[in-house]
């Protein structure tokens, strides 16, 4: 077949030949020819010239496009860094969440000091803790609001000046009212300003590592369990629970320099120009302050339904931090022994924290999946906590003491990190602080319930299982969410797209969240 081709193109090439030889002995066509090169060497230097320009246009146009590409992986960078400054953030969240949740836990080791000091009933004195617990939880949607409003970083430092102050005052207390206003409200309302605002930056600083990230923030809680604890014991022991306490509110302080490593950002988005009887008006108003709370989350099933089983959880979730040392005591054993139960708690909580984010970003199974298992087993350790003492046994205390501290913490991160995806990311400031605002009635339901239950059957056996129950009601709310049973991830809620006039405002976590690969993760 070749052979046959190669024939055809010389028999073509011959019969060119002798065409182009009769036509140059011809003067006509010698005179034809001659205008032909002339036109075709005009053509040749036409398409030269074109062609030049095209490869010109072509260069530039590719290092324009290199110089736009690399500008728009900046700015993506600049958004979702994944890393970089956002592991300085992960150490601030580290050391502030270890003096807020790291107290609240703690606060169990005062506890007997305070029924012993005050003479008062064990519900009363669990109103301590409720009270900080739920003002925290009371007062994030305050701290989201300022954070979307000014600057977050001012937030969080004057939410380290609070709790500090509020413990400092505690010290000073005569009564039981005075430890509700000071350890209560006014450190609760720091925390609340500290808590909400620096967790939503970290989130917002990562998108593939988010869980990890938050995982090894939140180990701080674990860490502190496993160390305050036994330092608590100590320095009341040493200074008694007025001397303790003004430490620890010296210790609080340390939470404005983690605020300070905030970066100060303008809000990249303002809001629109709005008239003024508009914005003098009542109409006006309500529209800015939603649009700070976000309170178009309140309508939406799926985030409510989610908010009603975190609140459930939240019922039990801080029963065995505030109960455990005292029932411990109760079952006969020594001081340190109690305290080590929640040290030993602690400590399997810092591993929990960690192996959790990081298999949770593996992606095998859904977010929400993970944190209904990691609740029912929670759920099914505190009720086990008083069965393992029935016989005196210290060892079974603590064996169920480390599976239910493993448990508890690997579901703390993660129910923070399925807010976006149920909420959507550019809401998620906002969806933070009303789902820690709904929660804190549960917050401030669970330990004077836990106590009232203690003080009419005289032991904690009836507290515990109750406590326990409520993390398995919250697992089987969370079975209701649409598409639960699906092995996929729905699309996330969007904020609606309603032209108001206060469409414009949007916090600058919002801003740094609005890629298409934070959707999908």
């Amino acid at each position: 077949m070749w052979v046959i081709f190669i024939v055809n193109c010389c028999h073509v090439i011959f019969v060119f030949m002798i065409n182009l030889h009769h036509s140059l002995k011809d003067p006509r066509h010698r005179d034809m020819l001659r205008r032909a090169s002339h036109t075709l060497a005009r053509k040749k230097l036409i398409i030269k010239l074109s062609l030049t320009h095209v490869s010109f246009s072509k260069t530039f146009s590719a290092d324009m496009g290199s110089v736009q590409v690399g500008e728009d992986r900046r700015r993506d960078e600049a958004k979702n860094p994944d890393g970089g400054w956002g592991w300085v953030l992960v150490g601030a969240l580290f050391v502030s969440t270890s003096l807020v949740f790291g107290l609240m836990r703690g606060l169990g080791i005062f506890f007997v000091e305070f029924v012993q000091y005050f003479e008062e009933s064990a519900q009363a004195i669990s109103w301590i803790a409720s009270t900080g617990l739920a003002a925290q939880q009371f007062f994030s949607p305050l701290g989201a609001a300022l954070s979307n409003a000014y600057d977050t970083r001012v937030v969080v430092m004057t939410g380290g000046c609070l709790a500090g102050l509020g413990l400092i005052l505690a010290s000073h207390a005569t009564c039981l009212v005075h430890l509700y206003l000071t350890m209560g409200v006014i450190s609760g309302l720091g925390w609340g300003l500290v808590f909400t605002p620096m967790v939503a930056t970290v989130m917002a600083s990562f998108t593939q590592r988010r869980s990890l990230a938050l995982g090894l923030a939140f180990s701080s809680i674990g860490l502190a369990s496993f160390t305050f604890n036994p330092l608590f014991q100590l320095l009341v022991e040493r200074y008694a629970w007025r001397g303790a306490l003004l430490i620890l509110g010296g210790l609080s302080l340390n939470i404005v320099p983690c605020g300070a490593l905030i970066p100060s950002r303008r809000r990249s988005k303002e809001p629109e120009k709005t008239s003024a009887q508009s914005t003098s008006s009542g109409v006006g108003v309500f529209h800015r302050v939603s649009s700070y709370l976000e309170l178009s989350l309140l309508c939406e099933r799926p985030y409510m339904t989610y908010t009603m089983a975190i609140s459930l959880l939240n019922v039990g979730y801080f029963v065995p931090y505030v109960h455990l040392v005292a029932h411990s005591r109760n079952a006969g054993f020594s001081e340190y022994q109690s305290a080590f139960v929640m040290s030993a708690a602690g400590a399997t909580d810092i591993f929990g924290r960690v192996a959790s984010g990081w298999f949770s970003d593996l992606g095998h199974f859904r977010l929400i999946h993970l944190l209904s298992v990691w609740t029912a087993l929670a759920g099914l350790f505190i009720m086990l906590l008083p069965v393992s003492t029935l016989w005196g046994s210290y060892t079974a205390l603590v064996v169920i003491s480390l599976l239910y501290g493993f448990c508890s913490g690997a579901l703390t991160s993660l129910a923070f990190t399925v807010v976006p995806m149920v909420a959507g990311v550019e809401r998620m400031m906002g969806a933070l602080g009303l789902l820690q605002l709904i929660e804190s009635c549960a917050g401030l339901l669970g330990s004077p319930l836990s106590g009232l239950l203690k003080d009419i059957t005289g032991d904690y056996m009836a507290s515990f299982l109750v406590s326990g129950s409520f993390l398995i009601l919250s697992t089987l709310t969370m079975a209701t969410l649409p598409h639960y049973f699906s092995c996929t991830d729905p699309p996330p809620m969007q904020r609606p797209r309603q032209k108001n006039k206060c469409e414009g405002l949007g916090s600058e976590t919002e801003q740094m969240n609005k890629t298409p690969c934070e959707v999908n993760h």
